[in-house]
């Protein structure tokens, strides 16, 4: 059977990291935390795991872990963040896969729970995931903070049917206080990218954002959740595309003081 690393960056996370740990103890031969020198009880709660910690300044989401794969002992990798932890069933794969290795990736469904109830509609279900796979078949790329594992072209991908536990958000407070920090790390990428994007834009785009999770994506039939959460990933989308125009504005004010 191969070895695996399974590879975590935190930040945090005092509050999930113990169950995402547990969770990996019967499959991983190795979990490698790489924590952006966190200040609530993150580190402790690792070192009573025997996980190799490791503290490394944050430089963005896949900067972070490019960099937390090279510090793993074996070639394959399962990459999870704190707040994420393996369903019994998905153990049960993870551990054939291990037995059989046959491609260069896996990806996982993963099931997101927003304050306390698992939502299987609203447009984040399934969410999949390329989580497990050979480091030396691609690397983390995407926009920040939304980092995707890439194969190499030619590489083979399998989709594994089993979930991923994704403990979102436990409250609308923490839900809020997490967009309005990504929408900040987005449109930062967005901006440095080139991206310009209109009024007509600011406006669209958060509409159709709400209209497709919350009709489309069936997230009515989540009720009063379906609702806070698509209005909420609505906001997001606001916020984001505020924040480039106003990065924008900003650059061309400094270029006419010039």
């Amino acid at each position: 059977m191969l070895k695996l690393s399974a590879v975590i960056i935190t930040f945090n996370e005092e509050n999930y990291i113990d169950r995402c740990l547990e969770s990996l103890k019967d499959v991983a031969d190795e979990i490698v935390v790489i924590d952006s020198f966190s200040t609530d009880r993150t580190k402790e709660i690792c070192h009573k795991h025997n996980v190799k910690f490791i503290e490394h300044e944050f430089e963005g989401y896949k900067e972070q872990k490019n960099w937390a794969m090279e510090q793993a002992s074996f070639d394959y990798i399962l990459s999870l963040d704190g707040d994420e932890v393996l369903s019994e069933k998905l153990k049960e794969s993870i551990l054939n896969v291990k037995q059989n290795w046959k491609y260069d990736g896996y990806s996982f469904k993963r099931l997101n729970n927003y304050y306390g109830k698992w939502l299987k509609h609203s447009g984040v279900y399934p969410d999949r995931k390329l989580r497990l796979f050979d480091r030396r078949k691609g690397k983390w790329g995407g926009v920040n903070p939304h980092d995707i594992f890439k194969l190499e072209p030619g590489s083979s991908h399998h989709k594994i049917k089993e979930n991923l536990l994704h403990y979102v958000q436990s409250s609308v407070d923490e839900h809020i206080k997490k967009v309005n920090h990504f929408s900040t790390i987005s449109a930062k990428a967005y901006f440095d990218s080139g991206q310009k994007p209109s009024v007509l834009k600011i406006i669209i785009h958060p509409t159709w954002r709400f209209f497709y999770d919350y009709v489309i994506r069936l997230g009515f039939l989540e009720g009063f959740y379906g609702l806070k959460v698509c209005s909420i990933n609505a906001l997001l989308s606001y916020l984001k595309h505020v924040k480039i125009k106003r990065l924008n504005t900003e650059k061309k004010n400094k270029v006419h003081d010039l």
